[in-house]
């Protein structure tokens, strides 16, 4: 017996389909859940709550930029150049989103 297929675009079946492709992989998913939980945050902060190195929090962050999940904002504390990392509202809703497929693939 085989499962019925479902049309491309559908939104029942398996939860997995409703999975966000950009966020899924580890890093961007862990940049994501830490920004989620603050109103912005400094990319230093994320990168040591990510245990990554600048250059791979950069290259992810850029990801996530392009697809309009994260916000960028660069400016100086002092003389100092900082950078500073905000979850847009399409990237709170992706999150949501993706985090609800996953406990629904959990079953919780």
């Amino acid at each position: 017996m085989t499962a019925p297929t479902q049309p491309a675009g559908s939104t029942s079946g398996h939860a997995r389909h409703q999975l966000d492709e950009v966020i899924h992989a580890p890093v961007r998913f862990s940049i994501v859940a830490a920004l989620a939980s603050a109103d912005e945050a400094e990319f230093a902060a994320v990168r040591d709550a990510v245990e990554v190195s600048d250059s791979v929090l950069s290259k992810q962050v850029s990801t996530l930029e392009a697809a309009g999940y994260v916000k960028v904002r660069k400016g100086y504390v002092g003389k100092r150049p900082r950078t500073w990392l905000k979850l847009t509202r399409a990237g709170r809703a992706a999150y949501d989103k993706h985090l609800a497929a996953l406990r629904a693939i959990a079953g919780a």
